[in-house]
């Protein structure tokens, strides 16, 4: 059976402000803007749908396991069965521009490592369209 591995993307935004960036990564309608089509918020629980009514969509459920303001959110896909496996966006510092670096840590199997790197790029990529972060 094969394991999931961590993967962690760094990518530096034009800005110094977490809280710019935490309206963005910490609740659904900062999500919707730029993760998927459609997120609703219900409790501990975020479900994100991708694609439009009348076509086909693709919908699961994350369960928000930490969240520190302005700083991390983690959380677990509803259909990852492997406990370790979160996906996680961290805001840090970078020492060298003073701007602000959003984290991401999440878990894909070996054979998926390329997939998932493309799509939190075009995330990130539609991230920059809306925010101009």
């Amino acid at each position: 059976m094969k394991s999931r591995i961590k993967i962690t993307i760094e990518y530096p935004l034009m800005t110094k402000s977490p809280g710019i960036v935490w309206s963005l990564i910490s609740n659904a309608a900062g999500l919707q803007k730029w993760i998927a089509n459609y997120v609703t918020e219900d409790g501990p629980h975020m479900t994100f749908t991708w694609g439009e009514a009348w076509t086909e969509q693709d919908t699961h459920t994350s369960l928000i396991l930490e969240k520190k303001k302005n700083q991390y959110i983690r959380m677990k896909w509803d259909y990852i069965e492997e406990d370790y496996a979160y996906w996680e966006m961290r805001i840090e510092q970078s020492e060298m521009t003073g701007n602000l670096n959003l984290v991401v840590t999440d878990y894909a199997y070996p054979d998926d490592t390329d997939y998932l790197h493309d799509l939190w790029d075009d995330n990130l990529s539609r991230l920059h369209q809306i925010s101009g972060l």
